[in-house]
C-alpha cells in the first residue's frame, strides 16, 4: 500500500474524504452521500472531526504547499478517524474497501507499530521483519477464525426457529447496509423469487383469498405477509434461509461495530 500523507487531529491519525475515496476505489461524492444518508450512525469526535471557520483556515494554511487531496474551496472539511474509516468500508462493502481498511488499521492508524531499524545489523533487521510479518499473519488469521465461526453460526440456523433467527440476522444486515429493515427484506424476497422461480406476491394474494374463503377476519388477512407464505412451503423455507445466509456473509454481519 502506498501510505497516504499522515494527518493528525486531536492526537489521532485521520484521513480526508478525498484520501478515503482514493484508497477505497470510489469517489468523494460517494463517501459524502453515504455519510449524509446515514448521519445517525456517525458521531462527531468519534468517527470524524468537522473543521469550519478559523479551524478550517488554519488547516488549509498547513496543507497549502502539500500534495494532500482536499477540496480547497469547501466551507467545511471532514476528517475521518479509524472508526469512521471502518464504517465507510462497511457501507461500501467492496473487497478493495475491506482489504484497504485492514491495511490502514495495521499501518497508517498504528504508526507506533513501526520500528526504525536503519541503524541495526542486517540480521537484527531480518529478525524484526520476520516477527512483524508473523504478527500480521496472526492478526489476519484471528480475523478469519472469527469470520468462520460467525458463518458457522449463521449456516446452522435450525428450521425449527427460522423465523426468529432470520429476523435477527436481517436486522443486522440492514444495519451493515445502512438501510432500513423493510428495504433489506425486500431485496431478500427478490432473491428468493429469482432462486425459486416463485412470485411471493401472487402466493400472498392467493393465501389471503383462501383465508377470506375460510371466513377469517380482514385484519388477520392484512397481517399475513410473505414470511407466512414462505412458512407454508418447506422448500421455500430452505431457499429463504439460504438467501438470508448469503446476504449475511456478503455484508459481514459478524464484524464488530466500530
Amino acid at each position: 500500500m502506498n501510505e497516504p500523507q499522515p494527518i493528525e487531529q486531536n492526537g489521532q491519525r485521520v484521513l480526508t474524504t478525498e484520501q478515503l475515496a482514493e484508497l477505497y476505489g470510489t469517489t468523494p461524492n460517494r463517501i459524502k452521500n453515504n455519510f449524509n444518508e446515514n448521519k445517525e450512525k456517525f458521531a462527531e469526535g468519534v468517527h470524524y472531526f468537522k473543521l469550519e471557520g478559523n479551524a478550517l483556515k488554519e488547516f488549509k494554511s498547513f496543507v497549502r504547499n502539500s500534495d494532500l487531496p482536499i477540496n480547497k474551496f469547501s466551507p467545511r472539511l471532514y476528517l475521518w478517524t479509524r472508526r469512521g474509516a471502518a464504517r465507510h468500508s462497511k457501507m461500501l462493502g467492496t473487497d478493495q474497501a475491506w482489504d484497504m481498511f485492514d491495511s490502514l488499521e495495521e499501518n497508517y492508524f498504528n504508526p507506533q507499530n513501526r520500528i526504525d531499524t536503519s541503524g541495526l545489523s542486517p540480521a537484527t533487521q531480518a529478525a524484526i521483519a520476520t516477527t512483524q510479518a508473523l504478527a500480521a499473519q496472526e492478526r489476519r488469521l484471528n480475523r478469519v477464525d472469527a469470520k468462520v465461526d460467525a458463518i458457522s453460526d449463521i449456516v446452522s440456523i435450525s428450521t425449527m426457529d427460522w423465523r426468529r433467527a432470520t429476523r435477527d440476522i436481517i436486522t443486522k444486515i440492514a444495519h451493515m447496509r445502512g438501510d432500513d429493515y423493510q428495504a433489506t427484506r425486500n431485496d431478500i424476497y427478490k432473491d428468493v423469487e429469482h432462486r425459486g422461480g416463485y412470485s411471493l406476491s401472487t402466493r400472498l394474494t392467493n393465501l389471503r383469498n383462501r383465508m377470506a374463503g375460510e371466513g377469517q377476519s380482514l385484519s388477520k388477512r392484512n397481517k399475513t405477509n410473505k414470511v407466512d407464505v414462505i412458512g407454508n412451503d418447506k422448500r421455500l423455507i430452505e431457499i429463504y434461509m439460504a438467501v438470508v445466509k448469503d446476504h449475511a456473509i456478503k455484508y459481514r454481519v459478524w464484524d464488530n461495530e466500530y
